[in-house]
């Protein structure tokens, strides 16, 4: 099935837990009859421990015949590694696809990608922007591969959504690929200046604390005339590889401590990421050199004019984190190792 596409809208280094390793062991806990009961209301089974991976597991082994022809595909089918910003991966809602029992479970696998201290605010997100439909019309699902066969994930869909689940199927690659993630708080397209009500745009108020941080040199090269790339679906996270010729300051230019004040932007963008998706990141980045990576304010794109940028992103040869406050949040993310 061709998946429906709607139009782009202007709408401290912890210890890496070995997910792989953690996911088989879970997933081999989960009772078998569970999985091949599709008839059991999932809702009901006691789910504390456990992760999105064994969640999805769960929802697999419950799939009848019709509903694996609509959401099931191979683990390399290209689709899997699509990102947009408003977009129904099977072109069917959860509603139309699940019961009522498995809709449930989309909701708790949803809700475990992030940390739990965000998660009450990126399910609001979901519910604000599904435009009076609700997280279950509002979110398309797809699975990709089997569990425990060390390649399977799940992408969940939406406006302002792309997340996966994947259990490190994906090696040398943060979130099992690249993401998407935005708001639109109230009804208006274009949001004010100080975007209220917006539950990411606390990142961008992170990110101007490192702009009011450098001197007056790096503030002119870091920030650039005109507007930034355009949005192109998985076209905008393409990687460049490239460690020169990236746009605004470098971040080598940076003093110890504004390297630090970089570091703690990073984790406070990965802050509504569950910890194991967050650590990996934060190990990928590093592994990449700090020294690498470019900070750049786009100039042009200044709602309000009051010198606050609203677009600013953060590349390397094998990352970027571009985040677009005009007119409204949208930030698509992909961070690689360079070897995967």
């Amino acid at each position: 099935m061709t998946p429906i596409l709607l139009p782009h809208e202007e709408c401290r280094p912890a210890t890496v837990i070995d997910r792989r390793r953690f996911i088989t062991s879970t997933a081999a806990a989960i009772p078998m009859a569970l999985l091949a009961q599709a008839a059991t209301p999932l809702s009901a089974v006691p789910v504390a421990g456990v992760t999105s991976e064994t969640l999805a597991a769960q929802l697999h082994g419950s799939l009848d015949e019709a509903q694996q022809r609509l959401v099931c595909r191979e683990f390399n089918d290209p689709l899997r590694q699509k990102v947009d910003n408003n977009w129904m991966i099977t072109g069917r809602s959860i509603q139309e696809v699940f019961r009522p029992d498995q809709q449930d479970l989309v909701r708790q696998i949803f809700r475990k990608l992030h940390h739990p201290d965000h998660a009450e605010a990126m399910m609001r997100q979901m519910v604000e922007d599904s435009e009076g439909k609700g997280f279950e019309a509002g979110t398309s699902v797809a699975l990709f591969g089997r569990p425990g066969s060390g390649a399977f994930e799940l992408v969940l869909t939406g406006r302002h959504c792309t997340r996966r689940c994947d259990g490190d199927s994906v090696a040398g690659t943060a979130f099992g690929g690249p993401i998407f993630y935005g708001h639109q708080s109230g009804p208006n397209d274009e949001e004010p200046a100080d975007h209220p009500g917006n539950v990411f745009w606390y990142q961008a108020k992170r990110a101007n604390e490192l702009f009011q941080a450098l001197d007056g040199r790096q503030r002119k090269v870091a920030l650039v005339e005109g507007r930034s790339r355009p949005e192109r679906a998985s076209e905008t996270v393409r990687l460049s590889g490239r460690r020169e010729g990236l746009a605004g300051l470098p971040c080598s230019e940076l003093s110890p401590d504004q390297k630090g004040l970089m570091r703690q932007v990073l984790r406070d963008l990965l802050a509504p990421f569950r910890p194991v998706d967050a650590e990996e990141s934060m190990r990928l980045v590093e592994s990449q050199g700090l020294g690498n990576l470019n900070f750049a304010y786009f100039k042009g794109q200044d709602l309000g004019k009051d010198g606050v940028w609203d677009v600013w992103q953060i590349e390397g040869p094998n990352m970027l984190w571009y985040f677009r406050g005009d007119p409204h949040v949208h930030c698509w993310v992909h961070i690689r190792d360079g070897k995967a």
